[in-house]
């Protein structure tokens, strides 16, 4: 086990506060630090968090009063946009203060930490898109995002005006979200609205889930058509938080076909040819930031998506 204490870390040393006593080290070192759990196992496994001068393990259970010592790691450089050309990203609509976009599978909106992969703003650039807004460099002019796997509509701000006027659309809710999704099983009532409030995983850093104090999450559903083992519904999101429709239909044992990381049947993915979630951003509806006028665009299913509906139909 080597230490890093030193070089371009961070290091800190206090007491372990009365309400973490008997908290296990790793969870300590996560809720004192703001870490996730994975990241203060990390850390403590390098052997960069102490207890009373003493190298400790994961499992280890702190007391109210011992002396913590972490040394916490350099913050990483800001991801930077490379121009960089995207198969399949298709431009639907564009002018000085907006591009619309249709995102193929497995594509992020911008660059993050982590993400090698290919991103909607790293597209635009490399094909001479603009984007003239305030905010990180990394995400300027996102104004909302698609997960890697889901495809469809999406837009961008190109001036600072676009990107206000559309922020605020979003935050309150004067956008139109429709998406399609195929769900395991048939919900009940075939038509309805999940009200469910949603953060991250208690126990998984990649996964968001249903739980008390989270934040207001509301989803509107009505089913276009039902198959043996699945249904096709159409889906308007009055919330627009992490994994929403992902989350809010696996809480109902009704897993998007093919999301396995959100407990879809493997077997029924597999038989679809899915390698994804069967969820798409169909269509999307706002006032034009620059006219005022009511705009609207809508996206095709993508073949893999399209296959699978085939299949199911048969």
């Amino acid at each position: 086990m080597t230490s890093v204490f030193a070089a371009g870390g961070d290091h800190r040393s206090l007491p372990v506060p009365d309400g973490l006593d008997g908290m296990r080290l790793d969870q300590a070192v996560s809720r004192l630090f703001g870490l996730s759990r994975t990241a203060a196992a990390a850390l403590i496994d390098a052997g960069d968090a102490l207890v009373d001068g003493v190298v400790r393990a994961n499992s280890y259970k702190v007391k109210a009063g011992s002396w913590l010592e972490v040394t916490l790691p350099a913050p990483a450089a800001p991801p930077t946009v490379v121009p960089q050309a995207v198969p399949g990203l298709r431009v639907v609509y564009a002018d000085d203060d907006i591009v619309v976009v249709d995102k193929p599978v497995g594509v992020a909106a911008h660059p993050s930490p982590g993400w090698t992969g290919p991103t909607v703003i790293g597209g635009l650039a490399a094909i001479g898109h603009r984007i003239s807004t305030s905010g990180a460099a990394e995400r300027q002019g996102v104004v909302h995002r698609l997960d890697v796997g889901t495809t469809g509509i999406m837009v961008v701000a190109k001036s600072e005006h676009a990107y206000s006027a559309l922020k605020r659309a979003f935050k309150y809710r004067e956008v139109e979200k429709r998406y399609h999704a195929v769900v395991q099983g048939h919900p009940d009532p075939l038509r309805g609205t999940i009200d469910a409030p949603i953060d991250r995983h208690p126990h998984h850093d990649y996964r968001w889930a249903v739980v008390s104090g989270g934040k207001p999450s509301i989803t509107h559903y009505d089913t276009l058509e039902a198959f043996p083992a699945a249904s096709l519904l159409d889906v308007r999101l009055e919330t627009g938080r992490t994994h929403q429709i992902r989350v809010h239909f696996s809480t109902l044992r009704h897993p998007c076909v093919g999301d396995l990381t959100y407990g879809a049947d493997p077997t029924l993915s597999a038989r679809l040819g899915l390698s994804r979630q069967w969820l798409h951003a169909r269509s999307l509806s706002f006032l034009h930031p620059g006219t005022g006028e009511e705009v609207s665009f809508v996206s095709d299913y993508p073949d893999d998506l399209a296959r699978a509906l085939e299949i199911l139909r048969d």
